[in-house]
């Protein structure tokens, strides 16, 4: 089998340090905010001429927390309870034979800073630092499907939880961290098996550290320092 070499074309900065509670898919919390920033030799603007007049954009990237050299023909969705099996390929786990993902965000702009032109994108999936393969444009008359099927992941599509903050939220947050955070727990970012409504949970957001519980459908947020 020949090789395929790839080397990372920009980074993404976001609010997650860490995998746990970043949403499933992109889109789900379009309050979300990434910037895209450009490795020092492609930040030549030409590359990026005409990106402008796009509103959303492709972002392929590495699971580069999911890098092995082993694979499994099967893996277990998260939202299936974590103990049904599917094909590999009938899913986005990160566990792939190439470790790579695709999301598609909405491009909010192109910002030039110190480093260049950056991409300022919202409604991303990405942790914080995640490698950048490609950047490409979104079309709406070939890549939006209106009348396709989701397959088993339709049953949990509309799933989302009742969120209740019995911790005051900080006034060092702004209003836009507020409503992505509200729509990340709302999304429940718990593993599907786990639903002991005495657990308390962590979260990593934004510089804060987020305890909740889950009791039913209510998500209760007990602290957050």
């Amino acid at each position: 089998m020949n090789e395929i070499t790839m080397k990372p074309i920009a980074r993404i900065h976001t609010d997650f340090p860490d995998k746990f509670g970043i949403p499933r898919q992109s889109g789900l919390v379009g309050e979300l905010r990434g910037t895209v920033v450009f490795e020092p030799e492609f930040r030549n603007p030409d590359a990026l001429r005409g990106l402008e007049g796009f509103s959303h954009i492709w972002l392929i990237w590495q699971f580069s927390e999911a890098v092995r050299e082993d694979w499994s023909p099967t893996v277990r969705p998260p939202r299936l309870g974590g103990n049904t099996r599917m094909g590999v390929f009938a899913t986005r786990s990160p566990f792939r034979p190439n470790a790579i993902g695709l999301s598609s965000v909405k491009l909010e702009e192109i910002r030039e800073t110190e480093n260049g032109a950056v991409l300022v994108v919202s409604g991303a999936d990405l942790m914080d630092g995640t490698p950048i393969l490609d950047v490409k444009p979104y079309l709406p008359f070939t890549d939006s499907h209106p009348d396709a099927v989701g397959g088993f992941a339709e049953p949990v599509r509309a799933y989302a939880l009742e969120v209740v903050f019995a911790a005051p939220l900080p006034e060092t947050m702004n209003d836009e961290q507020r409503q992505a955070l509200r729509g990340v727990l709302a999304h429940d970012p718990r593993p599907s098996y786990q639903n002991d409504p005495t657990r308390i949970y962590g979260l990593s957001f934004a510089g804060y550290e987020v305890k909740f519980s889950v009791d039913g459908d209510t998500l209760t947020v007990v602290s957050i320092e």
